[in-house]
């Protein structure tokens, strides 16, 4: 089994619904058995494109939320119908949200807001959080520990960050994914993190449309190339492809408590 534990699969990036179809397709055609498709990152309208898409697929279900970069949005009447969306059965995470202080596209203000808001809401709901973090100086952190998130299941996706935080991580019972950054030429930090991540809280990723795997590099990403990414991660561990895939598939259905 192989699955891509974070893709978005949004119209705004495959034009419409027949083409969001046909990247569903190409993936299965590549072995890919399922998929979560990300509701987060493009305005508070991309939860209810991809919870639309879980509904028309039996084998993929949605994370949603309101990204960091999309923070400046968040009103209350948005925030309702989020939540509101949040309460079907296909939805099984809450995120990708977090707090990203390299383009700093809301203010900091405007994304703690809106990350902590998330945080609770997802303890509310019994829903794990996907965690997007980008150069936040371990404040990404100190607000799961404040909010106590980590009981209710916590995954960093897209994990670029150095050993030392994945080590908080883990030992704090959360999960990383690896995307196919593990693949790039001058990616050695992401690859020594996929070496050492406990192989029972690791997850692969492509992240589509971005960060394609080479050597599909520089061009738009999609799932049907979360195999190189995972055979990437088997051989810097020394173990089948085969097996790595399935581990984090397992792994993958452990997290989203998906049957």
């Amino acid at each position: 089994m192989i699955i891509d534990s974070h893709c978005h699969l949004d119209t705004k990036v495959w034009g419409d619904d027949d083409g969001v179809d046909a990247v569903v397709q190409r993936a299965y055609a590549a072995g890919v058995d399922r998929l979560v498709a990300i509701g987060s990152g493009y305005g508070f309208d991309s939860a209810a494109r991809a919870l639309a898409v879980a509904r028309r697929h039996t084998q993929v279900i949605a994370g949603i939320g309101l990204h960091p970069h999309d923070a400046k949005e968040f009103t209350e009447e948005a925030w309702e119908s989020l939540l509101e969306l949040a309460r079907d059965p296909k939805v099984k995470a809450l995120g990708e949200m977090g707090l990203d202080y390299h383009y700093s596209f809301s203010v900091r203000e405007q994304q703690l807001v809106a990350f902590r808001t998330q945080l609770r809401a997802a303890k509310k709901l019994g829903l794990p959080v996907i965690i997007h973090d980008r150069e936040s100086g371990g404040e990404t952190l100190e607000l799961l520990d404040q909010e106590r998130a980590w009981e209710g299941g916590v995954l960093f996706h897209c994990y670029t960050g150095d050993r030392a935080t994945m080590q908080k991580i883990v030992e704090r019972g959360g999960t990383i994914s690896i995307p196919g950054i593990v693949t790039f030429k001058n990616a050695d930090s992401v690859r020594e993190v996929a070496r050492e991540v406990p192989i029972g809280q690791l997850l692969i990723e492509t992240d589509s449309p971005f960060l394609a795997p080479v050597p599909h590099r520089g061009k738009r990403n999609e799932p049907a190339f979360v195999p190189l990414v995972g055979a990437a991660v088997a051989a810097l561990r020394g173990m089948p492809a085969e097996e790595l895939c399935q581990i984090t598939a397992e792994n993958t259905l452990r997290f989203f408590r998906w049957d």
